[in-house]
């Protein structure tokens, strides 16, 4: 039984957009019960876009959402931290297309929640429960939700790369095993792909700071942060895009070979299944929250 969550105060950063490589500055700031996550773009008049499944714009090497023609590009990262350290609302400014990709990680949006701190407010969390399996395919890609006491993921990846080869975790998600395990792990990406990818205007501010960069037979990095580094940040990207269906999920979620493509699809499918599935929501026998104050 939960409450939902806001950062208590307001924090800012700058970084750069990995595909953009324009700079841009975000901050982070409170938000009402029920407002979920608003992205607002402050170069556009403060135009507001709600994180949402039907909002979604383009899947490719990132997750774009948006409105007409304001979109806000590569929003998997924050949205996993939001995910995994349980904030259900909160207003995201920024003054560019692009999220920054700080390391490659949510580790640094980890940091910011953890440095705005999380308020308790009066409203109860609304759970999803999956009571009846979900599943998208494509080819020898899928992925399956199933029912589960609470919230795990099982993630398998396959890359011709000696050092992926066929990867699979399972993990509990809960604000320790994320922040510990899941938080962490850095997007990749293969030197062979540069070139294209930035035909494209894509990866335009992609370096060895902000991903693990891969060869032909190693990573350019320094070092690995764990061994599956790769199928964890996998787990990330999964955790944001699957937040856009707007509910907090109890069920087992499975990846065989997945992508963005497949999360958004499963995270629509999610929010369409209401008919079949279970909302959970309570406030019987809890104890009284700490209070937001109001905000603007």
């Amino acid at each position: 039984m939960y409450y939902q969550k806001t950062l208590r105060q307001g924090i800012e950063c700058t970084g750069i957009g990995l595909h953009s490589g324009k700079q841009v500055t975000l901050r982070l700031l409170p938000a009402l019960p029920d407002t979920g996550i608003v992205f607002r773009r402050m170069d556009q008049d403060g135009f507001e876009v709600s994180a949402s499944a039907s909002g979604v714009q383009r899947l490719d090497f990132a997750t774009t959402i948006g409105v007409g023609d304001v979109q806000i590009k590569t929003v998997e990262h924050l949205l996993g931290a939001f995910y995994g350290m349980g904030v259900d609302n909160a207003v995201v400014e920024l003054d560019a297309s692009e999220v920054p990709i700080m390391d490659g990680s949510a580790a640094p949006f980890v940091y910011l929640i953890r440095e705005a701190g999380l308020l308790s407010q009066n409203r109860s969390r609304r759970y999803l429960r999956v009571v009846r399996p979900l599943e998208v395919q494509e080819q020898d890609r899928w992925i399956k939700v199933l029912p589960s006491e609470d919230l795990r993921v099982t993630y398998t990846i396959a890359f011709d790369h000696p050092l992926i080869h066929q990867q699979t975790l399972t993990i509990p998600i809960n604000e320790g095993t994320f922040e510990d395990q899941i938080a962490p792990a850095r997007t990749f990406g293969f030197m062979r792909d540069v070139e294209a990818l930035r035909v494209r205007g894509l990866a335009l501010g992609g370096s060895v700071d902000n991903a693990v960069v891969l060869g032909d037979s190693k990573a350019l990095n320094n070092d690995l942060r764990f061994v599956n580094e790769f199928v964890r940040h996998k787990i990330l990207d999964v955790l944001g895009d699957l937040s856009l269906s707007g509910y907090f999920i109890k069920g087992h979620v499975l990846v065989h070979k997945g992508g963005h493509r497949l999360h958004a699809e499963m995270a629509k499918l999610l929010k369409a299944s209401l008919a079949v599935n279970e909302i959970e929501s309570s406030e019987e026998g809890w104890s009284a929250p700490q209070l937001a104050h109001p905000l603007a």
